[in-house]
């Protein structure tokens, strides 16, 4: 099946979902998030996999067990490109896009501070997140109220040791290409602008060393 872009009964659904977030609604309305959604999501998926990697669809039920709100499902589909460290997702705000590192294991955060200190690594990060913010995409992430301990609070990057994650990200809305092809090519154009960011955090942070069991306790 080939993409064909995403129609806006799929952010009708969400905006449906988000006033009636019942099991009776979703049952009634699946046919709906099956087509709409879930389907041009996958055919999408399949044409981004050979430059950005094969795709993890998130699942569309909440994990109530700990949780105060117990409504069952989540209000957006979004689906993650592990390799390329890129996510797409759709809900009644319409299509977003974002990339970068959403969160790190204490070694990534320490890894990431020391880089963003350094005199040349850091400078390098200030550039590339200046390129991504010139194709109108803005930086996000876990921020600490104070410059973590160990850096002078007035260092020229104190803004970014504060980080403890960092991404970008690029929210398009609902605009009238969004039920065309035309989508993918602008998800596309926005992924690859996001490049600068994603090979710094390569180089410089990379995946975490820990056992699987510690990882994201950072």
């Amino acid at each position: 099946m080939a993409f064909t872009g995403i129609s806006f009964a799929a952010l009708d659904f969400y905006e449906d979902l988000e006033n009636d977030n019942s099991k009776a609604f979703w049952l009634a309305h699946k046919q709906v998030y099956d087509e709409s959604v879930r389907a041009p999501l996958e055919a999408l998926a399949a044409e981004l996999e050979p430059e950005f990697g094969p795709a993890k669809f998130f699942r569309p039920y909440r994990d109530v067990r700990f949780a105060k709100d117990k409504t069952p499902y989540k209000n957006h589909q979004g689906v993650y490109f592990t390799e390329s460290r890129r996510y797409l997702q759709v809900s009644a705000a319409g299509f977003y896009a974002s990339g970068g590192v959403y969160e790190m294991a204490a070694d990534q955060v320490d890894r990431f501070r020391r880089a963003v200190a350094d005199d040349i690594a850091g400078p390098r990060l200030e550039a590339a997140l200046a390129k991504v913010s010139r194709a109108k995409q803005s930086r996000h992430g876990q921020v600490l109220s104070r410059v973590p301990a160990g850096y002078d609070k007035h260092h020229p990057r104190a803004e970014l040791l504060r980080h403890k994650s960092l991404y970008v990200t690029r929210e398009f809305g609902s605009p009238d290409w969004l039920p065309t092809a035309r989508t993918k090519a602008e998800l596309v154009k926005a992924w690859r602008a996001m490049q600068p960011l994603i090979d710094w955090l390569n180089t410089h942070v990379g995946p975490s060393d820990l056992p699987v069991a510690r990882k994201g306790q950072a």
